[in-house]
């Protein structure tokens, strides 16, 4: 089978450029192998780009659990990142440091504090975001470094997305040890959990306190980690940024009903069989794919990663039942991806009762007109709710209720400063357009959209060279840094010199949501109201 590599120029930085002429190569010994990474004097960090974490899934692995990766002779280099999953430039805020695409992507990073190997440092394991059909370990805003520098040691890793990480088959199903097919990008976290448990303390993390944490699609990954039987032993905390793998946002289905979607894809690309999908090389079936029209394909509840949905498993106690800090941005989505059209009365209520329309006047009350203004805000807050705020929503009041562990929510607020080049504006996917001539300005934001809240969490503002930082976003970003920073340690986000942030208790009417701005502070939920309107609107479909 031919591989490929598909680098699209406008998201591909050559990774060879975070060696510096002043680093030296650093080695150290884990389950495979001798590796050798190079110490960063700028961070004082031990970094190693590109570790392979399980073989390569190409040829008969392709569409298979990850496999247990060889053990090398010799010393292998790790010091540019490993290849990207095979993607499309599906959202424009993605810059890969990945030099190339491909099938052989499972690779993960690590920074580790400089002469840590003796100790026992907390871990934070991050999973990058992209809807499970883009994203990769590299991109810049999820870069381990300033986190690092806080005391732990990061970890950022690839999995596999769209058709390759998650495509369902009867056939493949009666193949696996275990029945079923799919959920092989979420397999690969697993893999590379079991691969920190195995080798952190080589790096001077200590496997017993290891953090999940991710954005978007990463945080439905963080909520599906803490929900399977496969790794929920794996975590001792969780941290989810905007998601969860619960209705409707990117829940699992049953395998059945996967199986077929996956029958029906193969027997319009004319593949017949399992050997016939197999046979193709990367760039065949990915352009099938991609002529499919089809966002991507679902996860599986499929008795073995998913043994049930996550609410079933949440209600059962059957979850990891570790610290989780969760919460998600005051405007994800703009309003008009629910109005699809102006924000005039006549059309928010004509949405709101195509919606709604055995619930209209709650929905209105909840959502409410009263001017055009208010209808922006009630269409933003309505979309960003249906889109990923529920379910993130509903994933927090679980936990909270079927376990004796602490979580802490919060809002993230903090609205962009303006971009440095004012000839370009933001896009609607994230990333930056050129400004048509005599296209009016976008209107003010509201809030802060979808993964505006990344590079803030991580410490990365520097890194992200399209907006004009100021002072105010960087002290922003440090007092969220340190709330992660205690939580990852503690389990606690709360220490000196920081706004209190309480935790929410199963019987609070009205729990306490940290709202994370240039003023952070505690208050009483006020919105909550919203999420229990769509818990009964939402039913008891998983």
């Amino acid at each position: 089978m031919k591989s490929i590599f598909l680098c699209i120029p406008i998201l591909c930085l050559v990774s060879n450029t975070v060696l510096g002429q002043d680093t030296r190569p650093v080695q150290t010994k884990i389950q495979n192998g001798i590796i050798e990474g190079f110490h960063d004097p700028e961070t004082n960090l031990h970094q190693y780009f590109g570790i392979p974490f399980a073989q390569p899934p190409v040829g008969e692995l392709r569409w298979k659990a990850p496999q247990p990766e060889r053990d090398w002779t010799g010393v292998k280099e790790t010091k540019v990142f490993g290849p990207a999953p095979v993607q499309a430039n599906v959202f424009g805020d993605m810059k890969f440091r990945s030099q190339e695409q491909s099938e052989d992507c499972l690779y993960l990073n690590v920074w580790a504090p400089a002469n840590s190997e003796a100790e026992k440092l907390p871990v934070l394991v991050y999973f990058y975001g992209g809807g499970f059909v883009a994203g990769d370990a590299s991109e810049p805003r999820y870069d381990g470094a300033t986190m690092a520098q806080k005391g732990m040691v990061v970890v950022t890793t690839n999995y596999r997305l769209n058709i390759f990480g998650f495509f369902a088959h009867p056939e493949l199903s009666k193949e696996a040890p275990y029945s079923a097919s799919g959920n092989y990008g979420l397999l690969d976290q697993t893999a590379a959990l079991e691969w920190v448990q195995e080798n952190i303390a080589a790096f001077g993390g200590d496997p017993n306190r290891v953090t999940i944490a991710g954005e978007s699609a990463g945080s439905i990954s963080v909520s599906a980690q803490m929900a399977s039987p496969l790794s929920r032993h794996l975590i001792s905390g969780a941290i989810g940024e905007s998601g969860a793998a619960i209705h409707p946002t990117m829940a699992p289905v049953p395998l059945e009903e996967a199986e077929k979607i996956g029958q029906a894809f193969a027997k319009k690309i004319n593949a017949g069989s399992l050997s016939a999908l197999r046979a193709m090389d990367t760039e065949e079936i990915f352009e099938f794919y991609k002529n499919s029209q089809s966002f991507g394909f679902s996860s599986v509840i499929d008795n073995y990663f998913f043994p049930k949905s996550l609410p079933e498993i949440f209600q059962a106690g059957e979850q990891a039942q570790v610290p989780l800090l969760l919460g998600w941005n005051s405007a994800e989505i703009p309003g008009y991806a629910f109005t699809q059209g102006p924000y005039s009365e006549e059309n928010y209520l004509k949405k709101l009762k195509e919606a709604y329309p055995e619930n209209f006047a709650e929905a209105l009350e909840l959502y409410p007109a009263d001017s055009e203004k208010q209808i922006e805000l009630s269409a933003t807050d309505l979309a960003s709710d249906q889109f990923i705020a529920y379910s993130t929503w509903k994933w927090f009041d679980l936990h909270r209720k079927n376990s004796q562990q602490p979580v802490y929510r919060y809002l993230y607020s903090k609205i962009r400063p303006p971009l440095v080049d004012k000839n370009k504006e933001t896009g609607l996917a994230g990333g930056t357009v050129e400004r048509e001539e005599n296209t009016p300005p976008r209107p003010e934001p509201v809030g802060a959209p979808h993964a505006a809240e990344i590079e803030y969490f991580m410490g990365n503002l520097d890194r992200i060279e399209v907006f004009a930082w100021t002072e105010e976003d960087y002290k922003v970003s440090e007092i969220i840094q340190q709330y992660l920073a205690n939580f990852i340690k503690t389990g606690n986000p709360n220490g000196p010199n920081l706004p209190q942030w309480p935790p929410a208790e199963a019987a609070d009417a009205s729990p306490p949501v940290m709202i994370l701005d240039v003023e952070s502070r505690s208050v009483e939920a006020k919105q909550d109201e919203r999420y229990l309107f769509l818990d009964r609107h939402f039913g008891k479909r998983k």
